[in-house]
């Protein structure tokens, strides 16, 4: 089986040797006639110079293999015709629901709050978990994941989805009911894709439904949040914590004001990686 590497040059030495071990009966090639190939691995980014991949000439391929697990910078891609497999890597479910735990922990414990300054704040305690809610948007398998992470810590989380999809031991939420999703969410955790539905979804008017002092914790797309009105509602306190992972413009510049803001932190995309050693036994099943 021919099998096209077609993803920037810099990861070829990172999958090269999972791949292969994964799957020996792969001949997996960085170039070659666009027809001789049985299938691509493919991840944005190839070719270089920014221009889409022409998927016509590969008349021979049964299989488009994405390296990510977020699709929407492919499936928009009209030259596409051939099946495509988005990447669902158990390492990956593992590493976004390891980050936003974490940082949910964080806002919630409010460790930020005990200053290393010889002040005894013994009247600063948190609340159980279950006196705590979480929004989680996005209920899709990282997001479900998420949720049940947070749910069997005990918190009270409750999902949200265009669709209302449900997760065990989580509360949907539907479409309608974005409002009261944002109402709610204590912590509010946001894992949906780069639609036209969800970008900018997060404006000044949402923003101030939250409960005030809320942790804003985005991992999932940049295109999400207005980034002025985030700014805003961070100086007025209605936001007390945001951290984010994602942004408009990657890397974020040096010069952007979440780097010096106190209320925020910034994560350099790497919520959920794609781990070759998990994820190449995905590919080679496929």
């Amino acid at each position: 089986m021919r099998v096209l590497f077609a993803a920037p040059p810099q990861g070829w030495d990172r999958w090269s040797g999972p791949l292969r071990a994964a799957c020996p009966e792969m001949e997996l090639l960085q170039d070659g006639a666009p027809d001789s190939f049985d299938a691509l691995i493919y991840a944005p980014g190839y070719p270089a110079g920014g221009a889409a991949l022409d998927f016509t000439p590969f008349t021979r391929a049964r299989l488009v293999q994405s390296l990510w697990a977020g699709v929407e910078r492919i499936v928009g891609n009209p030259t596409l015709t051939q099946p495509l497999c988005r990447m669902v890597d158990p390492g990956l479910r593992q590493g976004m629901v390891e980050y936003c735990v974490g940082w949910a922990m964080r806002g919630h414990l409010g460790m930020d709050g005990y200053a290393q300054d010889g002040v005894w704040r013994n009247d600063v305690v948190p609340p159980l978990t279950a006196e705590r809610r979480v929004t989680v948007l996005g209920t899709g398998a990282l997001g479900g994941a998420v949720a049940q992470a947070l749910a069997a810590l005990g918190f009270d989380v409750a999902g949200w989805s265009a669709s209302g999809r449900a997760v065990d031991d989580v509360t949907a939420l539907a479409g309608s009911d974005l409002g009261a999703a944002l109402a709610r969410a204590e912590i509010l955790i946001s894992l949906l894709p780069d639609t036209d539905a969800t970008r900018g979804l997060l404006d000044a008017a949402r923003l101030a439904l939250l409960p005030r002092g809320a942790t804003l914790i985005n991992p999932g797309r940049g295109t999400l949040i207005v980034e002025a009105d985030l700014l805003a509602a961070l100086d007025r306190g209605q936001v007390g914590l945001a951290v984010l992972d994602v942004f408009q413009t990657e890397p974020l510049p040096p010069a952007h004001a979440f780097w010096s803001h106190p209320r925020v932190i910034v994560t350099p995309h790497i919520a959920a990686e794609t781990r070759p050693s998990t994820a190449a036994p995905v590919v080679a099943e496929n």
